[in-house]
């Protein structure tokens, strides 16, 4: 997958945002000197792009075995390599929880600044989380989380719940333009035993729900290109007709359109989840039933490292008038469609 320095820049950590100049504009154009209760604007983390002293970032996350989370990695790297005060200290990708645990503990043992660290089993590498902030070495925790926030200094991840109900109201929207009654929804959802699955299509049955709508039909694959195409036939073999399909990954959903594609179907719409490239591009070009994907974004790593950089330099965030960094910050389950794509494009990822 490509870098993504313009996306880091505009939207996260890098540079002034729209808040801090809207604070430096208030104090120029006032005349009433601060007070107590009228205090100065405040940008507590300072300049955030100026270098500051350097810092080495460990990184830990699961073996690439997925397009999603080969981005995860490939976008920690490239955020790293634009910061000239960073070193990067990756471990080896291992889809084993004690191999991870063992590559934790080595970069806790080699006293790294600070610790960015996408865990296989958040319950599994909780103690291991404890005892780099034990050691004095903040940790950055991504997406999975882990038991006890004593394991992390802070949480950065994607918004499940969200993404759910989004899917629902864009899907929603949808069928009312287009003028359908009484329809056909079906859900594809991802491995049904991991939480963020759970929560994915809670969402989904609650935003259906205010709109009056319910799940019609729902399969449950694994994330990977073979269930997906397997739980498609399943479900397209059962329901005759559908208006509406929301499938959780858009790495699963190179499988679903496979399905739909050898079935012929084309009655009806689908929304996707994460925010493939290749999803994306199918969405601008038309003529497919893939009309939206929900952002699951694996930009979210890179802003992983820019706050473990901000950690390591006891740096806030500049837009922010705390000192400190956040203790979470989720990210938002935006939806790409045909007419907003192109302002999307920078953070899809390679499927």
């Amino acid at each position: 997958m490509s870098a993504l320095p313009d996306h880091a820049r505009r939207r996260f950590l890098l540079g002034t945002g729209a808040l801090g100049a809207t604070a430096l504009l208030a104090g120029c154009v006032s005349n009433t000197p601060p007070t107590q209760a009228n205090p100065a604007p405040v940008a507590a983390g300072g300049d955030n792009v100026a270098p500051g002293p350097p810092v080495t970032i460990g990184f830990s996350a699961p073996a690439a075995d997925h397009g999603w989370m080969a981005a995860m990695t490939t976008n920690a790297r490239a955020q790293a390599e634009l910061l000239p005060d960073v070193t990067f200290r990756p471990t080896e990708g291992s889809a084993d929880v004690n191999q991870q645990i063992a590559q934790v503990e080595t970069l806790i043992n080699e006293k790294v600044d600070v610790l960015v660290i996408l865990p296989a089993d958040g319950k599994a590498l909780t103690a291991v989380g404890r005892k780099a902030m034990d050691a004095g070495i903040p940790v950055v925790n991504i997406d999975r989380v882990f038991d006890s926030p004593e394991a992390y200094r802070v949480w950065i991840g994607g918004d499940n719940y969200g993404m759910g109900v989004n899917a629902a109201n864009h899907i929603a929207a949808e069928l009312g333009r287009r003028g359908v009654t009484n329809p056909v929804i079906a859900e594809i959802a991802g491995t049904d035993s991991l939480p963020l699955t759970q929560e994915r299509s809670a969402g989904f049955r609650a935003g259906l729900a205010k709109h009056g709508l319910s799940v019609s039909r729902r399969v449950a694959a694994e994330f990977t290109v073979e269930t997906g195409e397997r739980q498609a036939t399943n479900l397209l073999q059962a329901a005759s007709r559908l208006d509406a399909v929301w499938n959780h990954d858009d790495d699963q959903g190179i499988g679903v359109l496979a399905a739909v594609e050898s079935a012929g179907r084309n009655e009806f719409f689908l929304v996707g989840g994460a925010g493939s490239r290749p999803m994306m591009e199918r969405i601008k070009a038309g003529g497919s039933v893939v009309q939206a994907t929900v952002l699951y974004s694996p930009s979210m790593c890179s802003s992983a490292i820019s706050l473990a950089r901000l950690l390591g330099q006891s740096r806030g965030m500049s837009d922010l008038a705390e000192h400190e960094i956040p203790r979470s910050i989720t990210t938002y389950s935006a939806v790409v469609t045909r007419d907003n794509v192109d302002q999307y494009l920078d953070v899809g990822f390679a499927s």
